[in-house]
């Protein structure tokens, strides 16, 4: 794994701790921090049945639920002891290409800024030739546990 593990995300892999990430198709199977202390995660996302119009076609709002899980990913996996994510403040989703049931894709999700009560992420959902399928930014607020008092 690249990057320094500030927490330990490792029971977190797969759905993300949320059935409906898996039920959609995806899963998260790697994490870490860079060298200025944002947070990354990485995974596949092979669209369900579940995800897609009768089509084949994932809907636009699956994407923007895995692109949502993995930017929280991202950055719950940079903050220390107990502080997390709270909320997703803001959120824009962009599909440039379709997601289709039972094809490969990557997802990523990396850390921008994180501030003392809000982080910045993006993440992008990647076909096998690294074009992008969807991307996304969000504004998350942050619960941050209070300092010891001495």
């Amino acid at each position: 794994m690249a990057g320094t593990k500030l927490k330990d995300m490792d029971r977190w892999l797969g759905d993300g701790g949320m059935e409906i990430i898996a039920l959609v198709g995806a899963s998260f199977e790697d994490y870490g921090v860079d060298g200025e202390d944002l947070g990354w995660v990485g995974g596949a996302w092979t669209p369900t049945r579940l995800a897609c119009n009768p089509h084949g076609t994932a809907q636009a709002g699956v994407h923007s639920l895995v692109l949502d899980a993995c930017m929280n990913f991202a950055i719950n996996a940079a903050l220390a002891g107990r502080d997390r994510t709270r909320g997703t403040l803001e959120m824009k989703t962009e599909t440039m290409r379709p997601a289709l049931q039972g094809e490969g894709y990557r997802i990523r999700g990396e850390v921008v800024r994180m501030a003392r009560q809000v982080a910045y992420a993006e993440a992008t959902v990647r076909d096998a030739t690294d074009r992008i399928v969807s991307r996304a930014t969000g504004t998350f607020m942050l619960h941050r546990e209070d300092e010891p008092r001495t």
